[in-house]
């Protein structure tokens, strides 16, 4: 079954919908290229996706284990190369205020994490900076 399907709307922009769901996301083009940056680029798509399926990953784990896993959250950066044009590198900074984890299950859950599907499925020479701080 088709997962998403995507469609060029002109002005370097595009629009994505999710089949299953509905739900639809629109891209333009970032500004550092032709672009006028009033959406999500692709290259940011890419790092927003390693950051939802990094928490994602963990939530699942958590839960499963009991654990109350909401207030996390995170920011990434997105640094490109110019030659050739790719991401080079993602900075992502977790965060979790009073987060009531043991020391052993932060760990376990940092590294559930860091092992998830898109971690594992970028080049590996994309740079994955990742800092937790909780």
């Amino acid at each position: 079954m088709i997962t998403v399907k995507s469609k060029y709307t002109g002005n370097l922009s595009t629009e994505a919908v999710h089949v299953k769901s509905g739900n639809g996301i629109v891209t333009d083009a970032p500004v550092d290229n032709n672009g006028k940056g009033e959406a999500f680029s692709p290259t940011d798509l890419v790092a927003a996706a390693l950051g939802s399926c990094m928490m994602t990953v963990m939530a699942i784990a958590g839960e499963q284990k009991g654990l109350n896993m909401e207030g996390m959250n995170v920011e990434s950066t997105k640094i490109m190369s110019a030659n050739p044009r790719r991401i080079s590198e993602i900075k992502m900074d977790f965060f979790w205020e009073n987060c009531t984890l043991s020391d052993k299950d932060r760990e376990w859950i940092k590294n559930i994490g860091l092992t998830c599907p898109v971690a594992l499925s970028l080049r590996e020479d994309l740079k994955q900076s990742i800092e937790f701080h909780f």
